[in-house]
Parts: structure tokens; sequence; C-alpha cells
């Protein structure tokens, strides 16, 4: 795998809308100014702010928004300002070859995991499981986006909050992100490759049982059983059912880390939360988890 360049003070960064629109001005301003207090100068898509239902713009504006910066050779970096839903629509429409011949830094999650999944395999470079632009930074998920992308340092490291689900130490690629997409993408070209993998899940606004269902979807193509850990994030704003209660997350997955006898953490800061590590996806992680930490090998 290939890893594009650190971003330096005044990289000209590209502001996207790959998936979901905007809620409107006040989402890009945001992005704009936290572009700009990283160093960055940014160079917002024509069509950024378009409404399609529940898609930002057409799949052909959209995808065009996205070739046109990884085209541009004075554009250092992609940074998608919202998830939503849409990314895994363009997917067919994507300029692998430009991404191959001028790679650039990619930043987002949510539904940008398509994004990653579909770049990180084709062109077979290092993207950014990170915040998006519109994203208020904590100083904990800035400090980590900095060392990601512009110092070259350590973004992961130790998470005292995680749970051992199952101890020992995993060496692989990192690879995942949104666990909806990751499941949505098995059977297509555009699938994870799993062998030897660090597998990284997330999700937000699942019921328990749609959570089981993806895992146990994973599970059945036999993608778990090819991994060397898993690395759970945060599942968050799970809807409030009795069932969710009576069997809850936590239950189901140690269920899964018992099954799959792999080193295995929940609750790493991944997912929708104010505190989150920017992930290099497709870099070799180095997952201890006797000693709740996840780190990149360099």
């Amino acid at each position: 795998m290939h890893s594009p360049s650190l971003l330096q003070s005044g990289a000209r960064v590209a502001l996207i809308a790959p998936s979901g629109p905007l809620r409107g001005e006040p989402d890009l301003e945001r992005a704009i100014a936290t572009t700009r207090a990283l160093g960055w100068e940014p160079v917002v898509g024509d069509h950024v702010l378009e409404r399609d239902g529940y898609l930002a713009g057409t799949d052909e504006h959209r995808a065009a928004d996205l070739n046109r910066f990884v085209r541009d050779p004075s554009i250092e970096a992609i940074w998608c300002v919202r998830g939503g839903y849409g990314a895994m629509r363009i997917l067919d429409r994507i300029d692998y070859e430009a991404w191959r011949s001028s790679p650039k830094t990619l930043i987002g999650y949510s539904d940008v995991t398509a994004l990653h999944a579909a770049i990180g395999a084709r062109a077979e470079l290092i993207t950014f499981h990170g915040p998006t632009a519109r994203t208020q930074l904590t100083d904990f998920s800035g400090a980590s986006l900095r060392a990601a992308v512009v110092t070259g340092g350590e973004p992961c490291g130790e998470a005292p909050r995680s749970s051992i689900l199952c101890g020992g130490r995993a060496r692989g690629p990192l690879v995942g992100g949104n666990l909806a997409l990751v499941a949505a993408l098995l059977g297509t070209p555009y699938s994870l490759t799993f062998d030897g993998a660090i597998l990284m899940l997330e999700d937000v606004n699942e019921s328990v049982y749609r959570i089981d269902r993806m895992l146990t979807q994973l599970e059945l193509s036999g993608a778990l059983s090819r991994l060397a850990g898993i690395a759970f994030g945060h599942f968050t704003d799970i809807p409030e059912e009795p069932a969710n209660e009576q069997r809850p997350l936590s239950e189901l997955l140690r269920e899964v880390a018992r099954r799959c006898g792999i080193p295995c953490l929940a609750n790493i800061p991944l997912g929708h939360v104010d505190d989150q590590w920017t992930v290099p996806l497709g870099a070799i992680g180095l997952l201890d988890a006797d000693a709740r930490s996840l780190t990149i090998e360099r």
C-alpha cells in the first residue's frame, strides 16, 4: 500500500459531499473554518450544496466533484464534508487511474467507508478514516488527525476506556469502517480484503438485532474467520427498544469475539463520537488487546 504525502501548511484541500446533503450554508461554513484552522486552503466542490432528496445532488454531480479534484495536480487532499448515504452509488464512476497516478489524502468516515474500500483497493492507497470536515474538532480528534496526515506521528495508541473481549496480540492491515457499508459491499467488486486483517467497525442508529444480522452476514460469508483481530468502535444512538435492553450490544459483541477466538477490543475511539482517532486504513496495525492499544507500524 502507498501512503499519500503529508499535508503541509497551505495545502489545498478539496471539500466534497459524496453522500448525503448538507443542512445548508452553516455546514459548509464550518467545514471551511475547520480546514483553515488546520492551516490548509479549502477548495469547495461545485456541487457541494446540491440536494437530490436524500442525496447531495445527482450521482453524476457527486462523482464529478470527486473526479475533478483527484485529477487536479494542485489539490493535495480531499475531505468529505459529511456522510449520510450515497457513496456506493458512484463507485463505478470513480477515476481510479487518477488515484493511482496522483495519490491524494482522502479523509472521512461513516458512508465514506465505501470510498475507502474502493479507492484503497483499486489504487493500493492508504486512506484516512477520520472526522468529516463539518465536524467541530475536539482536542483529542484534532491531535489524532494532525498526527495521521500532517506530522506522520502515532494517530492511535492506548484506549483505556475500551473493553477486552478476547486477549492477545494481532498484526495486519487495518480495514473496515461503518458496519452497514462493510456488509453491503460483500459480494461486490469493492468488498474488503479480510485475509490476515484487523477489522475495525462502528455504526449509528442501528438496533442490536440489525447489528447482529450484519455481523452474522460477515460470519456466514467467511470474512470473520480470515481475520487476525477485531477492534469494535462505538455503536451510537441505539434505539430505545425493550429488546435492546434484554439482549444488549455488549453481549452480542462478546459472542462474536468468543466465536472468532482472535484478539478483540470494544469501544475504541472510532465512530460517531466527538473524540475519535484518524485511522490510516490499509496501513499495518498492531492490536494489543491485553494492553488496550492499537498502534500503527511505520
